[in-house]
């Protein structure tokens, strides 16, 4: 197996003779949990398969299955939003989660085009199980005008996308 290095860019930006390059670990942070193999199987209101992976309305949140090795970018996600449309209606007031089991990429500019076409969530939530899931979160931040928030297992997003306290002061899990 080939080893993985990342670059320690924080240091950098101070003091540039402290650029660092450092493993980059893919272990499991806790073990992932589908849908389907989770308590939430039985309460989705629709489930909704496209190209990309499968999408899990409930009432007031959707959790997003991005299938292996599929690269999300806005043609991909709008598919996903016009089946939200069609089944929450023009003004849906949701939060979405992703629940990231297999490993694919995004572009995480793609949030302002999301955002150009006037669409909008209630909350974020991303639930990522390794290290570099945790790490790309940083990233989707800097696009993205939701606040989001980063979890290792998915009831604890679910909790939150339903919490009226959602949007109170930030804690450790805000990207």
């Amino acid at each position: 197996v080939q080893n993985l290095f990342c670059l320690a860019v924080s240091d950098f930006r101070h003091d540039p003779t402290k650029l660092k390059i450092v493993p980059l670990s893919f272990a499991r942070l806790t073990p992932h949990m589908r849908v389907e193999e989770s308590k939430y199987k039985d309460l989705y209101e629709k489930k909704v398969v496209l190209e990309s992976g499968s999408f899990y309305f409930f009432e007031k949140y959707i959790i997003a299955e991005i299938d292996e090795g599929v690269h999300y970018d806005w043609e991909a996600a709008k598919k996903m939003v016009d089946k939200a449309y069609e089944h929450y209606g023009e003004e849906p007031k949701v939060a979405y989660i992703t629940n990231r089991v297999n490993s694919y990429s995004v572009d995480p500019q793609d949030w302002l085009k999301f955002y150009k076409e006037r669409h909008h969530l209630e909350a974020y939530a991303i639930v990522a199980y390794n290290r570099i899931g945790l790490m790309n979160v940083v990233l989707e931040k800097l696009f993205s005008q939701t606040r989001i928030r980063k979890f290792s297992h998915l009831d604890d997003a679910v909790e939150w996308v339903l919490s009226p306290h959602k949007d109170e002061v930030p804690r450790e899990n805000d990207a």
